[in-house]
């Protein structure tokens, strides 16, 4: 890791610190308050009337990023994480506006986010032409087949990382680890750019953690984690990774499919898997602290990583 990611993590974190404080009174001020989901466990209404849309931060990673490492891909991540970013936005408002947990239809947001991710593979290949796209397990692929498992992937995580967003510092956390790996991917293949990148998100990310840890005193929204997914789907498409995202976005995948199977088996049996879905919830409501819950998912993201690192590592 060089000069230029050093200054630019240094740079997300110091300045998203400093901004976290004005902006949780902005959000105070505007009234822009999360309201806690009605059929989440009881102990989450609580919750209800703090700020949220605290991952408006995240793009001060991105920004940071653009700076200290403009390129081409660098430029296409950043329109990927804001493009996710403003779709979160919108999703916010709408449910700040009618006072519950309620925004866009989840099919709708599957259509935007697919939509970004379709419109950043193409700024991605426009600005490659005559590239050869490669992905670990599958090695040279043609470029039809890259896209269309680029952009599943991106789709995939943004909302993957959006179920995860439950408890306090749990997405947040989470994404630090599976970030760090396509850094570290990144810069040992020597793309400096999109190393730069992962690493100056995940200086915003730590600064965050500072304000949304147990209690929070702002949550992320919608804003911040499809953001935080496209960043993660993002990089990860640019070294390749699409399919070593299961793996070190391991808790993630694991919070997708408890809600896949739980809906599944409610729909054709009328019988619950899980005490509740996401996972998180199943472990809340079997008793465990929130705090304990967020610690654990921490520490499994933190393998998940490790493994996908070894990973790629072994097999290119």
């Amino acid at each position: 890791m060089g000069v230029s990611a050093a200054a630019a993590f240094g740079g997300a974190l110091v300045a998203a610190f400093a901004l976290g404080r004005p902006l949780i009174a902005f959000l105070r001020a505007i009234s822009a308050k999360q309201t806690a989901y009605e059929d989440a466990p009881k102990s989450h209404q609580t919750k209800t009337g703090t700020p949220t849309m605290g991952g408006a931060l995240f793009l001060l990673g991105a920004l940071a990023a653009l700076i200290a490492a403009p390129s081409p891909l660098t430029l296409a991540l950043v329109a990927l994480v804001v493009a996710c970013a403003a779709i979160g936005f919108a999703d916010d408002m709408m449910g700040i506006r009618v006072g519950r947990n309620r925004g866009m239809r989840a099919r709708t947001k599957l259509l935007l986010t697919g939509v970004a991710a379709a419109g950043f593979i193409w700024i991605v290949l426009a600005a490659q032409p005559g590239l050869q796209p490669a992905i670990y397990g599958l090695g040279q692929v043609s470029t039809v087949l890259f896209a269309i498992l680029s952009v599943c992937a991106i789709v995939a995580t943004t909302h993957a990382v959006n179920l995860t967003d439950g408890l306090d510092g749990l997405a947040a956390g989470t994404v630090v680890p599976p970030l760090a790996v396509v850094a570290y991917v990144a810069f040992t293949r020597g793309q400096n750019d999109i190393g730069v990148f992962e690493v100056a998100m995940i200086g915003s990310v730590l600064a965050f953690l500072a304000y949304n840890l147990h209690p929070a005193k702002v949550f992320m929204g919608d804003t911040g984690s499809l953001a935080l997914g496209a960043a993660l789907a993002g990089g990860a498409t640019l070294t390749g990774m699409q399919l070593v995202l299961i793996v070190i976005g391991g808790v993630f995948a694991a919070e997708a499919l408890s809600v896949i199977l739980q809906v599944a088996s409610f729909k054709m049996t009328k019988r619950r898997i899980f005490r509740m879905s996401p996972l998180h919830h199943h472990f809340e409501l079997g008793g465990w602290p929130e705090t304990k819950v967020t610690t654990r998912f921490w520490i499994a993201s933190a393998l998940c990583s490790l493994a996908g690192a070894a990973l790629v590592t072994v097999r290119p």
